[in-house]
């Protein structure tokens, strides 16, 4: 027998849902990817690049044009004082980024903490890097509990990974949360990797806060973005990281010999993209507020209640008024028995407490929200 890595992990809770949905022929609203096609445009300025011979290697960082443009655009968004080639680098998607960083930063033995419920990449990653996981559950708001954070820092704790807009929480971080969180890690030789990949989709009128925004984390922060949660193209697998010089060496260090490089056509094409339809990003989280709204009117007559989303493509349903089943079987259930697949939050969690709430994928046609919302009416009423 192999010797497992990961003894304890076995396949993710997306897989095995999407495999039941496909089983029982459900409305598949688990696992986080778009049901609409993205902008044909980028198809166009992808093909184009392809044709001009974009076909090769791109350099480590990325396309100096695209590398430019996205330092450029965080400078502006979050006065990150980003400089192309040297604070940024565009990567297979978030996760390899993610993953990346984990592996460039945390040594055997370091304790990284990580806040529950957390999306399903960060653990392995770190004990992969041979790191300790130290899981901290935020409140019932979803917000960090300060005074436990401040109790679980040892002199071994070497990483804090967050996560806003929250996946699947749906609650963001604002600035004084950054600068509390440096507050309580300065002069200690601790970093901060932050998962922004929802960052253009807030809703209600918050902002996205960057963790590159709060000038007391400049020199300890890493933050990472995903061009397929932006522009409905998940299964390209492009996304970036940006943060501090220092950093940024050790994570290219580790990069270069994991993808070396990213798909050099659609480096092009998104940076043709995006500068030629500059209003695009403007339009994006007033789209994604809709399909929530849309969502929480069509359940609006049944027992499943809505818990706050002020951010990401996810929304949150309280079921405790139908059932108390633990929401692993009840998200089974609704899947054979509704044909509507969702995602049970107990899996994000080292230690779940005792809620009855799943995750339900609001990034899909209007049709599709009206047709899961008709079977699960029908599901409510048996």
């Amino acid at each position: 027998m192999i010797p497992s890595k990961l003894s304890d992990t076995g396949e993710s809770i997306f897989s095995v849902m999407t495999a039941l949905a496909q089983e029982h022929k459900a409305i598949n609203l688990a696992q986080g990817f778009p049901g609409f096609s993205p902008d044909k445009r980028i198809f166009e300025y992808t093909r184009k690049a392809m044709d001009a011979g974009e076909n090769q290697y791109a350099p480590m960082s990325g396309l100096p044009a695209l590398n430019e443009y996205l330092c450029s655009m965080l400078n502006a968004d979050y006065n990150a004082h980003l400089t192309p080639g040297k604070n940024l680098t565009i990567t297979a998607g978030a996760t390899q980024a993610i993953f990346t960083a984990i592996t460039a930063l945390v040594h055997p033995g370091d304790e990284v903490i990580v806040f529950d419920p957390a999306y399903d990449c960060y653990k392995p990653a770190i004990r992969l890097a041979g790191g300790k996981v130290v899981a901290i559950s935020l409140d019932s708001e979803f917000q960090i509990p300060w005074d436990q954070l401040e109790d679980s820092i040892t002199d071994r704790t070497r990483l804090i990974l967050v996560n806003t807009p929250h996946n699947p929480g749906g609650r963001l971080l604002n600035a004084s949360d950054w600068d509390h969180l440096a507050s309580v890690t300065e002069s200690r030789s601790i970093y901060i990797l932050s998962d922004e990949v929802y960052h253009e989709m807030t809703f209600d009128g918050h902002q996205h806060h960057s963790a590159l925004s709060c000038p007391a984390l400049h020199d300890r922060v890493l933050a990472t973005y995903s061009f397929g949660k932006s522009f409905h193209i998940t299964g390209w697998k492009v996304g970036y990281i940006a943060g501090a010089e220092e950093l940024m060496r050790e994570f290219q260090k580790v990069h270069q010999f994991n993808v070396f490089s990213v798909h050099r056509p659609s480096q092009a094409g998104l940076h043709h993209y995006m500068k030629e339809a500059p209003d695009i990003r403007s339009k994006i989280a007033p789209f994604y507020q809709k399909k929530r709204d849309v969502l929480g009117e069509v359940l609006a007559d049944t027992p499943f209640r809505p818990l706050p989303c002020h951010g990401s493509y996810f929304s949150l349903f309280d079921y405790s008024d139908l059932s108390r089943e633990p929401d692993t079987e009840f998200a089974r259930r609704l899947t054979r028995d509704a044909g509507v697949a969702t995602i049970p939050i107990s899996v994000f969690y080292d230690r779940p407490p005792d809620q009855y709430v799943i995750r339900i994928c609001f990034a899909k046609e209007d049709i599709t929200l009206h047709k899961a919302a008709d079977q699960l009416r029908q599901f409510c009423a048996q």
